[in-house]
C-alpha cells in the first residue's frame, strides 16, 4: 500500500478494517483534490474555480437508509422508532467485512478534522471516501486541525463512504441498496450507495447530538450570528427554511450555518463550512452566498452547467431542487475566526408553512418557544430528502429530528433551562406562504423576512403593540418596519377568508394531533401553551 499526503497520521487506516488498498491519500489540500478531482473525471471545473459534481440518483438524504447498531454502550439511551432504526451488530459486520474488501486494490482519501470548534468538546472525526471529491467536501465541512495535531491524529468517530458499494437488502436487512450504518460502539460510521455528501455531514451531526447531552450540552440543528455589539442569536430550522441565508448577514458576524452546541459559556459551531440551498439563488438576494458559488474549492452538488461555455444556471432543477453549496465558512464575509460567541439575546425559530396561514413574525413565551421546539413544524422542501416533489407539511421534533437520537424532551429540557437562565428572547418567523397555501400564494418575500428579523434583533418589536393570533396564540406584532401592515396578518393577504379559515383549523388539529405522543412528557405550562383543534 502507498501512502502520499503531507500529513499522515501514525494512527493508521488498518485501524478501521481498511487493507491493501492502492494508494491512501492523506489530508491533500483543497487545491490538491480539486485537481484529483479533475483527473479522475468526478466532476467539472466551473469558470470562477468552483467543482461541479452529480451525486447520481440519490440528490437529496436517505432518511429510510439509516440504521444504527443496537449494542451495550448506548441502546438505553436512544429513542428506537422509525428515525432511529436497530441493526444487529453481526449485520454491520458482515457489511463491513464486504466493505474491506471491495476497496482492496482502490485508492482512499482521508481526511483528519475536527467537529466543534469548542476545545473542550470537540470531536476528531475521520472521513475516507473512494473519491477526491468527497473529501474535498469533507475538508470544506469540518474543521481542520493544526499541522502538528495531524501527526498523531486519532479519531474519535471514523466515517467510510463510497457510492459505488451496495448492499444487499436482503441478506443485510437494509431498506435498498443505500446504507447509513452507526456503531457507536464502533465508533464508526458506514455510507454507501449514495453520492449525496450530505450524508457526511449530517451523521457527524447526528453524533455529536448523542454525545453532547451527556456533557449537559445542548445540540442544535441551527445557525447563529452575533451583532456589532456582541448580541448573539440563533436561528432553528430544517433545511429550506431559510437558516443560512438569514444568517448570513453581513451586518451581523456568522458563527455557523447550520450546527451548534450550547454549553454553559456560550455557544460554539460544529462546522468549519456551509453547505447551502443555492436553487434560485440571485446575487440581489443573497449576495454573500451566491458569490461563494464562483469561489475556487467550492462543491457544487448537482448544479447545471453549460458545457459549452461553463455557465452556472443555478434556476435550473432539473436533477434536483436541492441543489447544494459546500464552501470554507470564510468564504462568507464578516464570519467568526473562532466560532464561538456568548449565551444568545433571540432566538428564532424558523417554520416553512405550507399552508399559508401562520404569522410571518411572532413572539414566543418561553412555554410557547418549548412547544413549538417540540413540535417543528414546518415543510418539506422539494429535493431535500429523496422523493419529495413539493412541499408537504411535516412535524419535525427539535427542528432536526432525523438527527436526533435520544428522546426529544432530553433536547427541550436543555433549551428551556438555557432560555430561562439566560432570559432570552423567543420568535417564530414564518418563510412559507402568504396569500394562500402551496399552489396558490406565494412564498414570502426574502426581503421582508430579513426585515422582520433584523427588527426582532435590533429590539425594534419590543416595544410595538401586539396581538394574539386568534388561531395560534402567538403574539403578532401590529407593525413591522420595512414590512407593509397588512403582510403581518395572513388572513388579510388572503382574498378567500372562508379558505383561509379552514385551512388554519386544519393546521390547528394536525398540532393537536402531533403533540399528543409528547403531553405525558411536558409540564402543565407547556401544556397550557399547546395549539389545540377548533371547538
Amino acid at each position: 500500500m502507498q501512502q502520499l499526503g503531507p500529513y499522515i497520521s501514525s494512527h493508521g487506516i488498518e485501524n478501521h478494517g481498511i487493507q491493501n488498498v492502492d494508494v491512501a491519500h492523506w489530508n491533500y489540500s483543497a487545491a490538491a483534490l480539486f485537481e484529483e478531482a479533475l483527473r479522475r473525471h468526478e466532476g467539472n471545473a466551473s469558470p470562477g474555480g468552483a467543482l461541479v459534481c452529480h451525486t447520481g440518483l440519490n440528490t437529496g438524504r436517505a432518511p429510510n437508509d439509516k440504521f444504527i447498531v443496537e449494542e451495550r454502550t448506548s441502546k438505553d439511551d436512544i429513542a428506537w422508532g422509525s428515525i432511529n432504526r436497530p441493526i444487529d451488530k453481526a449485520k454491520f459486520d458482515a457489511v463491513h467485512k464486504r466493505f474491506m474488501a471491495y476497496l482492496q486494490g482502490r485508492d482512499v482519501f482521508i481526511q483528519d478534522c475536527f467537529a466543534g470548534a469548542d476545545q473542550e468538546h470537540r470531536l476528531p472525526v475521520r472521513v475516507i471516501t473512494e473519491t477526491a471529491w468527497h473529501n474535498l467536501f469533507a475538508r470544506n465541512m469540518f474543521i481542520q486541525p493544526k499541522p502538528e495535531e495531524l501527526a498523531d491524529f486519532e479519531p474519535g468517530f471514523t466515517i467510510i463512504q463510497s457510492p459505488s458499494f451496495h448492499s444487499d437488502p436482503e441478506t443485510d436487512g437494509t431498506n435498498s441498496e443505500v446504507f447509513i450504518l452507526v456503531d457507536h460502539e464502533r465508533r464508526m460510521v458506514m455510507i454507501g450507495g449514495t453520492g449525496y455528501a450530505g450524508e457526511i455531514k449530517k451523521s457527524v451531526f447526528s453524533i455529536m447530538n448523542f454525545l453532547l447531552p451527556a456533557k449537559g450540552i445542548l445540540p442544535m440543528h441551527a445557525s447563529a450570528n452575533v451583532g456589532p455589539n456582541g448580541d448573539s442569536a440563533l436561528f432553528f430550522g430544517l433545511s429550506g427554511t431559510g437558516k443560512t441565508t438569514l444568517s448570513a448577514d453581513s451586518s451581523r458576524t456568522l458563527i455557523g450555518d447550520d450546527e451548534h452546541g450550547w454549553t454553559d459559556d456560550g455557544l460554539f459551531n460544529f462546522e468549519g463550512g456551509c453547505y447551502a440551498k443555492v436553487i434560485n439563488l440571485s446575487p440581489e438576494a443573497e449576495p454573500e452566498i451566491y458569490a461563494t458559488t464562483r469561489m475556487f474549492g467550492t462543491v457544487l452538488e448537482n448544479v447545471i452547467m453549460n458545457m459549452d461555455d461553463r455557465s452556472l444556471d443555478l434556476d435550473d432543477a432539473s436533477l434536483t431542487e436541492n441543489t447544494r453549496a459546500s464552501y470554507p465558512l470564510s468564504y462568507i464575509p464578516n464570519t467568526s475566526e473562532t466560532g464561538l460567541t456568548g449565551h444568545p439575546k433571540n432566538v428564532i425559530m424558523l417554520t416553512c408553512d405550507a399552508f399559508g396561514v401562520l404569522p410571518p413574525v411572532s413572539r414566543l413565551t418561553p412555554d410557547q418557544a418549548m412547544y413549538h421546539f417540540l413540535s417543528g413544524y414546518t415543510a418539506k422542501v422539494a429535493g431535500t430528502e429523496r422523493g419529495v416533489k413539493e412541499p408537504s407539511a411535516t412535524f419535525s421534533t427539535c427542528f432536526g429530528a432525523p438527527f436526533m437520537l435520544r428522546h426529544p424532551t432530553v433536547y427541550a429540557d436543555l433549551l428551556g433551562k438555557k432560555v430561562a437562565e439566560h432570559g432570552t428572547d423567543c420568535w417564530l418567523v414564518n418563510t412559507g406562504w402568504s396569500g394562500g397555501g402551496f399552489g396558490v400564494g406565494e412564498r414570502m418575500k426574502i426581503a421582508h423576512t430579513r426585515a422582520m428579523v433584523n427588527a426582532a434583533l435590533d429590539g425594534q418589536l419590543a416595544g410595538v403593540a401586539t396581538r394574539a393570533d386568534p388561531n395560534f396564540g402567538m403574539l403578532v406584532p401590529e407593525s413591522c418596519p420595512g414590512v407593509p401592515a397588512d403582510v403581518l396578518d395572513p388572513r388579510n393577504t388572503w382574498k378567500d377568508k372562508d379558505a383561509y379559515d379552514a385551512a388554519a383549523r386544519h393546521l390547528r388539529s394536525l398540532f393537536e394531533e402531533n403533540f399528543a405522543k409528547f403531553e405525558k412528557n411536558v409540564d402543565d405550562k407547556v401544556k397550557a401553551a399547546a395549539i389545540r383543534a377548533a371547538a
